[in-house]
């Protein structure tokens, strides 16, 4: 794989790992609540689990990666792991781009466990990036789930998969239901790429959505 190779700009939480499915069990544990309670229905911050009035998301969130190993232990979405191989495998270079280090003083478990999640289901990668404006880090194609990250995204021309979740349902397409979408999403963009044709994403590497 060289410097010319399609380029996928892929997120990890909500996108590869069940981060929703996750959070999901640890917040019933530390919130006190039967899992059944807490609905899987959410909107970007959880708002719909009360956790406010524990001290909100960011402690949540500190608690599940410090105390619970959050990134280390959560399973990956249904067939992330076997389509990310089989992309690699055609070619295509995997540039995963996470914010991960917004909270501070847990930036090396953050890496640590990302990085052993990422061997322990064999994910292939070509570039790890731990950022916040992904729009930076070039790729030709990003599959994301954030609204705030797909908006920033597209507002910079940059061709944008919505992963769907409760969080995005919102937003217009082009987007996967699943991994499986995700694979003939992305070759299409390749062959649109490769032979400088129009198709899902438009002209010139601006998406016309």
């Amino acid at each position: 794989m060289d410097e010319n190779s399609f380029i996928l700009g892929v997120d990890l939480d909500g996108v590869v790992g069940d981060f929703y499915g996750a959070m999901r069990r640890i917040a019933a544990e530390w919130l006190g609540k039967p899992l059944e309670a807490l609905t899987p229905e959410v909107s970007f911050g959880l708002d719909e689990w009360g956790i406010a009035e524990y001290g909100g998301y960011d402690r949540l969130h500190r608690f599940a990666v410090t105390q619970r190993d959050l990134f280390r232990d959560m399973e990956p979405i249904a067939d992330a792991p076997a389509v990310l191989r089989k992309l690699s495998n055609r070619g295509i270079r995997i540039r995963i781009i996470t914010h991960r280090l917004f909270l501070k003083y847990s930036h090396r478990t953050s890496i640590t466990q990302t990085v052993d999640w990422l061997d322990n289901y064999d994910i292939p990668y070509w570039d790890l990036c731990f950022m916040n404006d992904k729009d930076a880090v070039g790729a030709h194609v990003y599959i994301d789930d954030a609204p705030s990250n797909i908006t920033r995204l597209r507002e910079h021309g940059c061709r944008t998969v919505v992963f769907s979740n409760s969080t995005n349902r919102l937003l217009p397409g082009p987007r996967a239901e699943n991994w499986r979408e995700v694979e003939q999403l992305v070759m299409e963009a390749r062959e649109e790429w490769t032979t400088g044709t129009l198709g899902l994403f438009g002209a010139a590497g601006n998406s016309r959505i």
